[in-house]
């Protein structure tokens, strides 16, 4: 109870301080404002979620076999949680995670991302004002010269028990690495490659204003965004025309805090080079640009909302993760070839499709190989749902009832003699 009442003292500390949260995302990570004010409220919203399951923590008592017995299950907070964050949602990604472990009675230690450190000490400043005793939430920044040392010391020190992690692929193996010497319990979100399919029966606007959606919500740079675009070819050129529209129309590139702004700038030069690495392969292999392809002429940060047709699965683009504001469309003519360019992707985070066939929304959603699934939705992030992927895109699940099992030990306590 005294647990659930400090989360919801934060959650409240958050709520009335929402809007300073969000002009620090803004000012260290580049997203428009508005969708800054966006995560702050979904930030909040998990401390507020696990305030409540704190309470609901369960064991079990379970009829035994003999009769002089009785078996308990006991439910006991890991112990202490390393959490290391990454930059796209600096406050949401702490505390879908920290949320969890504290209101399982667990205390934490934050490595947010070296590109954006304010935002988890601000959350720290709160969680002073909201009463949660000091060492319970404790932050790390450090540089990016430090980071890969300061992730070892947190997956090596045998007084951490719990590793979550949200980023990469390739660096979850390396924490995972370290993290065996010592048998933590890991917990891991991580690349996501999400396929958007949109078939024939799709009513074509509503895939548009998804696609819209998924792809370009923080400039790309989410792991759960659209990352290839699979469109049937009875409808292909209709969607690709009106895509097209909609991305000249409503995307609006410029500085975070300009009231009009819907695409801020990438995180750094590396992140556009990559984009235009992905672009000039495409290119090169035949891709055609409809809309974008160049940086912006704001600045070296700054790269124009890109559509491209044409494009094969042979290319970079569909092979790797972007993470910028690129859109490529495959065009495919059955339902299992679809599904086929859907799931060769060694990883599997979340996955989208619009249909308006009954029997192919059943059998998609069972087939695709992802942790989750936006069916005619193209944004699919809520308190109450699991979060996480299958294959190479993670282990366990975050948000949710499911969330504060990450944090906890089942222990069995068989009571004999009576």
């Amino acid at each position: 109870q005294e647990r659930s009442a400090r989360l919801r003292r934060w959650y409240e500390l958050m709520m009335e301080n929402k809007e300073e949260l969000a002009r620090i995302i803004t000012a260290e990570n580049g997203k428009p404002l508005k969708e800054a004010q966006g995560e702050i409220v979904y930030s909040a919203s998990f401390l507020e979620w696990f305030a409540e399951e704190a309470r609901r923590i369960y064991g079990d008592v379970i009829p035994a076999s003999a009769k002089d017995r009785r078996v308990l299950v006991l439910k006991q907070p890991v112990g202490v949680a390393a959490i290391i964050t990454p930059w796209n949602f600096p406050s949401a990604m702490i505390t879908r995670k920290v949320g969890a472990a504290l209101a399982a009675g667990c205390t934490v230690v934050v490595k947010p991302a070296e590109d954006t450190p304010l935002s988890a000490l601000a959350l720290g400043e709160l969680a002073n004002q909201a009463g949660i005793p000091a060492g319970v939430y404790n932050v790390v920044p450090c540089s990016r010269q430090q980071t890969a040392a300061v992730g070892e010391v947190l997956c090596t020190d045998p007084l951490v028990s719990k590793i979550s992690f949200t980023g990469s692929t390739a660096t979850g193996k390396i924490l995972l690495k370290h993290a065996a010497g010592t048998v933590k319990r890991v917990s891991m979100e991580l690349g996501g490659h999400a396929p958007f399919i949109v078939f024939d029966s799709a009513n074509v606007d509503q895939a548009v204003a998804g696609a819209l959606a998924s792809k370009y919500r923080n400039s790309g740079q989410t792991c759960v965004c659209t990352n290839r675009f699979l469109v049937q070819k009875g409808i292909h050129d209709e969607f690709v025309e009106k895509f097209a529209k909609a991305i000249e129309k409503e995307l609006r590139v410029g500085n975070g805090f300009d009231a009009k702004t819907t695409q801020g700038p990438l995180i750094n030069e590396k992140a556009v080079e990559k984009v235009e690495k992905h672009i000039k392969d495409a290119v090169s292999q035949g891709a055609s640009i409809v809309t974008g392809g160049k940086r912006h002429s704001l600045g070296k940060n700054f790269f124009e909302p890109t559509l491209l047709s044409n494009v094969t699965t042979k290319m970079l683009c569909t092979q790797e993760e972007t993470f910028g504001p690129l859109a490529p469309v495959i065009k495919f003519d059955t339902e299992a070839e679809a599904v086929a360019i859907a799931n060769a992707a060694n990883v599997g985070l979340a996955g989208y499709f619009y249909s308006q066939d009954p029997a192919q929304i059943w059998r998609v959603a069972e087939q695709l190989e992802v942790g989750m699934v936006g069916v005619n939705e193209g944004i699919i992030s809520s308190v109450e749902c699991p979060f996480g992927g299958v294959k190479e895109s993670g282990l366990g699940r975050e948000g949710s009832k499911y969330g504060i099992d990450e944090y906890l030990e089942i222990k069995y306590v068989c009571f004999g003699g009576l």
